[in-house]
């Protein structure tokens, strides 16, 4: 089994970017937690960053032959991107959301997602956890 794990916009600055919101971790030491998980999963991992937008979608369009699912923090493009809702849409490859902060304590356009209702679970304010809990939902489903 294989999973994509994608970072949306801004997320290669986390540890420096507003730490009172997204924490001290890096990017990196997410993609490293997520490994070490895949390898007690029994499962591959391979990482995606991107700020922009028709890069993000493209790796969608390429991951439906490449992997089982995907992990994605969509980031901003959360709330804007009816682009990589239909990438989604389009390729049918189950996916779950994940958001480092509490989207719904936050600003009010942070509450609307064009992801969560067509993505196989969402989690959401629980730092690292939030990967990690998806991660492992993802590959639970997939396994049945």
């Amino acid at each position: 089994m294989k999973i994509l794990v994608i970072h949306g916009p801004n997320l290669n600055l986390l540890g420096t970017r507003e730490p009172e919101v997204y924490g001290s971790l890096t990017m990196e030491d997410i993609n490293d937690s997520l490994k070490l998980l895949a390898k007690e999963l029994g499962v591959e991992v391979a990482f995606f960053q991107s700020n922009f937008e028709g890069a993000l979608v493209e790796t969608v369009h390429k991951a439906a032959s490449l992997y089982d699912g995907i992990v994605i923090n969509p980031a901003a493009f959360t709330h804007t991107s009816v682009a990589l809702r239909d990438a989604f849409s389009a390729v049918a490859l189950p996916f779950v959301e994940v958001h480092i902060s509490n989207v719904h304590s936050r600003e009010a356009f942070r509450h609307t997602s064009y992801l969560s209702d067509i993505a196989v679970g969402v989690v959401a304010g629980l730092g690292l956890e939030s990967y990690l809990g998806g991660f492992r939902g993802l590959v639970g489903k997939l396994r049945g």
